[in-house]
């Protein structure tokens, strides 16, 4: 007779872990995750994936316990040396770490900010050994953070000699290929039509650029021409093979670490002004509603009558008179068009603020404000977007003709997940607000309606900031499903080939499809591990980015301790409260402790905290006048209490 088999089943996925190290395991993504505690984690990291088996009830909860790792998630740390139990060890800057790391080998002072490998972490140790690779610098200088920031996320600052030095031939030679290129003839020539970019006003790369004329009978000709990247940037070379690991250009409040090498971000590809470049274009042939009458891809060679910056293009537009007014007054009332009817076709009018920190000379933050959004930054938006979903179109088209399947790579935005949907939902009541959701599902039509009617509301950011968090992200992938976000049916990036890679490679298949060449089922392959790497990159990008902007609103507010600001809050849990203050929208927390002298209780499902004796209510969303109390450069938090409680 058979014996009953008591071996534990093993789960295989990623393992989430807090700062206090408990872990959290999903089996099935409709239940409760799987808590770990610290002491069953093993040797797992965060996010690293694991194999888990189930462990019985912990506190009415399923538990588990980590019995492998199947693959890290990071094998790079960023940190900064201090000493415990009589070893040297790194304090990782990554916030979710729950254990420091032992050094071993030749290290900096101790209170340096380093680089470290993850060399083992064997089973019975206490915590993880790692080795210094670089001595980024004294921690708390300037430089030192923002490289540190850039590093921690995977990036690098420089590029490797082989990198180097084919930059350095395209330095020597570039403008020969140029010019080399024009001579053959091939390419549709643009340099008779007015062109111009319309970029920030401290850009150096210029990558895009509109040309405009009159073609008769009420018809439109708007050219999109993009920066030729692929022409230099081949497969096979260092250049290429670095751009696709970093797979996107970084961008910190004080700098940019680029996707490629300088000599073609800001020289031989940026789009400058009197100089002929390279591009590849959609142009358009639009009626006087916007409508696409004719569209043609392909090969171009333009040059830039004009570089405005955005404020000086809108300046031009305001007072009604400059330099090529009739073709920005032309741009201008097409792009409105299109802007209307994309929203009318359920397109998600977010248009959320950004903010701008101005740094002295030195890296220290000296003002802090929401970027301005203005006609300009519209317009060109609105002829990007159009350009990439003719480019999807038509790429779609071509390769369906083909009978090639999964060929090239889109921009996708999946439907809101309905349980998000239905929190937003009720959140948005708490404040006072109806969403019309059926079932978890929402249109597009319906978020504008909301997004319109808080407008100029003490609590306009918040909800635009929440609204967003409750949609899915879009990535990067080869099966279409589409753009909810945006609401278009095929979406691809085509515009920004300097600073993205997937741009670059959606460059290569129009030129494979346009040229007749042979497009390798090894090349099509290849496009769905780039999708995943690509967007992999773009958020590791994102968080250094938010990061470097935290890290300066907190040395900003440094100088402000005590001082009273408005704010809202804009989180509510049972440790307290969660509020942006409303002058720089740097976040910070209240403690439950510091809410006066009451208890209060904490009704998740109200998002509010009660107190039981003052009945006294905060509720998310609030406005609320708070006192700065503390602040904490390294961690990037700042606390603050009740205005007309502390002491």
């Amino acid at each position: 007779m058979n014996q009953p088999d008591d071996t534990p089943k093993t789960y295989e996925g990623i393992i989430h872990i807090t700062r206090r190290g408990t872990g959290f395991f999903s089996i099935d993504a409709g239940a409760e995750d799987v808590i770990i505690p610290r002491e069953s984690l093993g040797t797992a990291l965060p996010d690293d994936t694991v194999h888990m088996v189930l462990t019985g009830l912990i506190e009415r909860r399923q538990g588990g316990k980590v019995i492998g790792i199947v693959e890290r998630a990071r094998t790079t740390f960023v940190g900064t040396l201090s000493e415990e139990g009589g070893h040297v060890v790194l304090l990782p800057d990554l916030k979710h770490m729950y254990t420091s790391f032992i050094i071993s080998g030749e290290h900096p002072p101790i209170g340096h900010k380093v680089f470290v490998r993850l060399t083992h972490w064997n089973d019975g140790e206490n915590m993880p050994c790692a080795v210094v690779e670089e001595d980024i610098g004294d921690a708390g200088v300037h430089e030192t953070e923002m490289r540190a920031l850039v590093l921690g996320e995977g990036f690098h600052p420089g590029f490797p000699p082989g990198v180097e030095k084919e930059a350095q031939e395209l330095e020597r030679n570039g403008q020969a290929l140029i010019d080399t290129e024009i001579t053959r003839g091939v390419r549709r020539d643009f340099r008779d039509v007015t062109t111009f970019t319309i970029d920030p006003a401290d850009a150096k790369d210029f990558d895009d650029a509109l040309s405009v004329r009159d073609i008769g009978d009420g018809k439109i000709e708007v050219g999109i021409h993009i920066a030729d990247v692929s022409f230099f940037v081949t497969p096979g070379t260092s250049i290429d093979r670095e751009g696709r690991d970093r797979a996107t250009s970084v961008y910190l409040v004080d700098r940019t670490i680029p996707m490629l090498p300088e000599v073609l971000s800001n020289d031989l590809c940026s789009l400058r002004q009197d100089e002929n470049r390279l591009a590849v274009s959609a142009v358009m042939t639009l009626d006087k509603d916007a409508n696409i009458l004719e569209s043609w891809f392909g090969e171009t060679v333009i040059r830039s009558n004009k570089r405005f910056a955005y404020e000086e293009a809108q300046g031009v537009l305001d007072t009604k008179n400059g330099e090529f007014y009739n073709e920005l007054v032309t741009l201008r009332t097409l792009a409105q068009k299109i802007r209307t009817r994309r929203i009318q076709n359920g397109a998600v009018n977010f248009d959320t603020a950004e903010v701008k920190i101005d740094l002295n000379d030195k890296g220290v933050p000296i003002a802090i404000h929401l970027k301005e959004r203005q006609d300009t930054n519209l317009f060109i938006e609105d002829f990007m977007l159009m350009a990439n979903v003719a480019v999807a179109q038509h790429l779609a088209e071509v390769s369906k003709k083909e009978g090639i399947q999964n060929g090239l790579i889109y921009r996708v935005h999946d439907k809101p997940d309905t349980e998000r949907i239905e929190n937003l939902s009720l959140f948005l009541g708490v404040l006072g607000y109806h969403l019309d959701t059926h079932a978890g599902h929402v249109k597009g039509a319906d978020l504008n309606a909301l997004l319109e009617k808080v407008k100029d509301t003490p609590e306009e950011y918040l909800i635009k900031t929440t609204t967003l968090r409750s949609m899915a992200k879009a990535i990067y992938s080869t099966k279409n499903i589409g753009h909810f976000g945006l609401a278009f049916q095929y979406y691809t990036h085509f515009t920004s080939p300097i600073r993205r890679y997937p741009d670059l490679l959606i460059h290569r298949i129009l030129k494979h499809y346009a040229n007749g060449t042979r497009f390798s089922q090894q090349d099509r392959d290849e496009l769905g591990t780039l999708s995943i790497h690509c967007s992999e990159r773009e958020v590791a990008a994102a968080h250094a980015e938010r990061n470097s902007i935290k890290m300066k609103q907190v040395e900003f507010l440094a100088a402000h301790i005590g001082d009273e600001f408005d704010a809202v809050i804009s989180g509510v849990t049972e440790r307290g409260l969660y509020v942006e203050e409303q002058s720089t929208h740097a976040d910070g927390m209240i403690r439950i402790r510091d809410l006066g002298y009451d208890y209060f209780d904490y009704e998740e499902k109200n998002y509010r905290l009660v107190g039981r004796h003052t009945k006294k209510q905060y509720r998310l969303g609030d406005p609320i006048r708070v006192k700065l109390t503390a602040v904490r450069i390294p961690e990037r938090e700042l606390d603050f209490g009740l205005a007309d409680e502390v002491k």
